[in-house]
């Protein structure tokens, strides 16, 4: 018997004017379904086992806890960020303003 648990996923809607609410959770199986899912619409994919354990303990269709919302900012605004968006009226490279895109992440050099 596998003392492992079981492999949980969760999905976010955000509309960019509200709190991100919960569109769908599952463990095993249904967690497959949903990454599967995910990478046939291209949807970025964030994996924090704490993060998911957290918020797979709302009901679906509830709102994230507002203590997580700078949290589920970030992570928002970077996959936006890797789907080449930003939201309406927002430019990174204005005239007089710094560039606020997130750093290049760094390369590792693999294992010898």
């Amino acid at each position: 018997m596998s003392s492992q648990p079981p492999r949980q996923a969760i999905a976010l809607a955000y509309d960019g004017q509200n709190a991100p609410t919960l569109s769908a959770k599952g463990d095993d199986t249904l967690a497959e379904e949903i990454l599967a899912i995910a990478r046939e619409y291209e949807v970025p994919i964030y994996e924090n086992a704490d993060l998911v354990r957290l918020l797979a303990k709302l009901e679906l269709g509830d709102a994230i806890p507002e203590a997580l919302y700078r949290t589920l900012a970030e992570i928002i605004a970077f996959a936006w960020y890797l789907k080449g968006k930003c939201p309406e009226g927002f430019s990174a490279t204005e005239p007089g303003e710094r560039d606020v895109s997130p750093p290049p992440l760094p390369m590792l050099e693999p294992p010898r």
